[in-house]
């Protein structure tokens, strides 16, 4: 079968949630000589549904490490790393990739839930505050975000703010 029958299988599988045989149309694309870029789009989204949060810490870092990684690599590094190591680890990979990405308002928001939890209600409230500035969208995931909870107690309000 051609590689890109296999991911397009793999895409399905994922789709319906059946992981182990979204991983092995996987395997067989990757074998049969898929694309790379194509195939790692598929990983970073296998092993997210997996919650293997360590071989997705590992395999977003080695793509990273190659160089190029786009914004969404660093975040799901982060995510991963948050889970599989320590907020503060995460809090580090996105630090090295708001050097890159600056305007990127998911590193922004992330970095102040991040802030929050440290009790650096200051640095989160500028965070946030940022991240709802480059993106609006994220005004509603700040009234609910728990790792946001401290500072909508200082705030009294749903939003940082009070927006």
């Amino acid at each position: 079968m051609f590689p890109q029958r296999r991911l397009m299988h793999a895409r399905g599988y994922l789709g319906l949630g059946l992981l182990a045989d979204a991983e092995r149309e996987l395997f067989l694309a990757e074998d049969g000589g898929a694309e790379p870029a194509e195939v790692a789009e598929i990983r970073l989204v296998l092993l997210h549904e997996k919650s293997d949060w360590a071989a997705l810490r590992d395999f977003t870092g080695s793509l990273i490490a190659r160089g190029g990684a786009d914004a969404g690599v660093w975040i799901s590094c982060a995510y991963a790393t948050r889970r599989a190591d320590s907020l503060a680890a995460a809090e580090t990979v996105l630090k090295e990739a708001e050097k890159l990405f600056p305007a990127e308002p998911t590193i922004q928001f992330n970095l102040g839930c991040y802030a929050c939890q440290r009790d650096d209600l200051a640095t989160a409230r500028r965070r946030v505050d940022r991240a709802i500035a480059l993106e609006p969208g994220f005004r509603l995931a700040a009234a609910t975000d728990p790792d946001l909870a401290p500072l909508r107690a200082v705030d009294g309000t749903d939003c940082p703010n009070g927006a």
